[in-house]
């Protein structure tokens, strides 16, 4: 099965997190880190005491949707990667990008819209990027590029604790549900056929059907499905991973400099243990 194959492309990083998207055939690997840029360049493009640089090389050389933002899609009802908390839109996702847009010498925007619809806005300039928990796939790098990973993510398989659903193998025949444009979506759909599988807009409608016994399962990223379970009592997540995937910003095809200044800020964020400090904030050990 794809599932497979998609074991062998993950990316190694973190902690084990859980990712979000859509695929035709399987997931892609993520493109490579960007090398470090040497000594002498930094020195020429970039002084240290440059404090409105950000940090970033490119910061000063980027083109956004509007001028001096970074624009960012995203589907803020997955957490711990987006959610609102009151009115503000929190998360790992969030807080990369504050970082990111920092760096850049840009005030970050975050934008609330449907999964399904980000690579779209991406790819018309509706948004800079897409942070949503996404998942590198060759169907996604036909439209839009994407930023070195900086999370790999598995699927996971939700039953009731009553269920009879033990693990992968005993999907065949059951009615799943999923979010809509993720890569369980086109996984589950691939795997079991579409007639088995039942699409919501986002995870917590799965999951709520899933209580009212709507659908035997739901596959989604391991970290929502951690949030989920916690609220929803009588629910438990399977030791068996369904597939691991990597997480990265999609970036429009015709907007290179900012993928490039994008990149050197993520190696820049890597190194100091920026990222890996935001992912221990909201994903604890085990």
């Amino acid at each position: 099965m794809k599932k497979l194959i998609a074991l062998l492309l993950a990316g190694v990083m973190c902690a084990s997190l859980a990712a979000c998207g859509s695929k035709a055939e399987e997931p892609a690997e993520a493109p490579a880190e960007t090398e470090a840029p040497s000594e002498g360049a930094e020195d020429a493009e970039a002084p240290a005491e440059d404090a409105e640089a950000g940090g970033s090389e490119a910061a000063g050389e980027v083109t956004t949707v509007t001028e001096g933002i970074l624009t960012m899609g995203t589907n803020a009802a997955f957490p711990p990667y987006e959610f609102y908390d009151g009115d503000d839109i929190v998360g790992i996702d969030a807080e990369i990008a504050e970082l990111l847009a920092e760096k850049l010498g840009l005030t970050l925007e975050i934008m609330d819209m449907d999964f399904s619809t980000i690579i779209t806005s991406v790819q018309t300039g509706g948004v800079d990027i897409g942070l949503a928990g996404m998942t590198v796939t060759e169907e996604r790098l036909e439209n839009v590029n994407f930023t070195d990973s900086y999370a790999t993510g598995v699927q996971v398989i939700i039953v009731k604790e009553d269920s009879d659903i033990a693990s992968v193998d005993d999907l065949e025949g059951k009615l799943i549900g999923v979010q809509e444009g993720t890569t369980g979506h086109t996984y589950c759909s691939d795997d079991y056929g579409e007639e088995n599988v039942l699409a919501y807009t986002n995870g917590a409608t799965a999951v709520q059907n899933l209580v009212q016994g709507a659908v035997d399962c739901v596959v989604i990223d391991k970290q929502p499905a951690i949030s989920f379970v916690e609220a929803n009592e009588g629910l438990k997540i399977l030791d068996t991973e369904y597939v691991i995937e990597d997480y990265a910003a999609a970036v429009s095809k015709e907007n290179t400099a900012l993928l490039d200044a994008l990149n050197a800020a993520l190696k820049e964020l890597k190194e100091d243990g920026s990222i890996q400090a935001i992912l221990d904030k909201y994903i604890k050990a085990e």
